[in-house]
């Protein structure tokens, strides 16, 4: 059974893994292309920190970003930075998120907080939403570290989060069961499936979750027809 201080703990390696990757990294190559389109390593990293800030401000009772032109504009602005100073400010921001999470007593991880676009949560699942955003940035960074290098207890908690996520969603119109490789399924999408039931879409989890948070288009899937296009995150 995993514990919010147990996620905050598991961020806070995730984390240093990404901060020892960024060695590999000569300073000009920090304004080279990510794997996320139209974005440079530099965005990924200024969003890494502004993330982290944004977390704070949640945990304070204050709005995760002034808006979202104010979030697009401080991502801009990071991107133009050496890579030392994003790599700091990540390291710095993630600090301060680190001290915000130890703060938190058994009550206030209770307590419900609220996010991006009005959407509210308890206190509890932020060091979850945390570890999402190290992980998957980290692959975004392109620097090499991949879908098959993420832990094997990210991979199944993020499969899960991501099934619900989309069930029931208005833009994925149609019924799904995810089935891995061990016969575990999860269902999503439309909540009422055709005649010939939902459309199953079978692989191993880190091929789901790629597919699941956009980060491929399905490579080493199955299914018995087109896989649909899912929202964007």
């Amino acid at each position: 059974m995993t514990t919010p201080a147990h996620d905050a703990e598991l961020v806070r390696t995730a984390t240093g893994r990404l901060l020892s990757a960024t060695v590999k990294l000569e300073p000009s190559q920090v304004a080279g292309p990510s794997r996320l389109p139209g974005w440079t390593r530099a965005h990924v990293l200024a969003h890494l920190a502004r993330n982290a800030d944004a977390l704070v401000n949640v945990l304070a009772g204050r709005p995760m970003y002034v808006s979202a032109e104010a979030r697009d504009a401080d991502i801009q602005k990071g991107a133009h930075r050496t890579l030392d100073e994003l790599v700091d400010d990540v390291r710095a921001s993630a600090s301060r998120l680190e001290s915000a999470f130890a703060a938190l007593g058994e009550d206030d991880w209770k307590r419900t907080v609220t996010l991006r676009n009005g959407v509210t949560d308890l206190a509890s699942s932020l060091p979850f939403r945390r570890w999402i955003e190290v992980e998957l940035h980290h692959v975004d960074l392109g620097i090499g570290y991949t879908l098959q290098d993420l832990p094997g207890t990210f991979v199944d908690r993020e499969l899960a989060n991501m099934a619900r996520r989309f069930a029931g969603h208005p833009n994925v119109p149609v019924a799904l069961e995810l089935r891995a490789e061990d016969g575990t399924t999860w269902r999503t999408g439309a909540t009422e499936a055709g005649e010939d039931g939902p459309l199953v879409v079978a692989g191993t989890p880190v091929a789901l979750v790629g597919w699941l948070t956009g980060r491929t288009t399905g490579s080493g899937l199955s299914a018995r027809g087109p896989l649909p296009e899912l929202p964007a995150l």
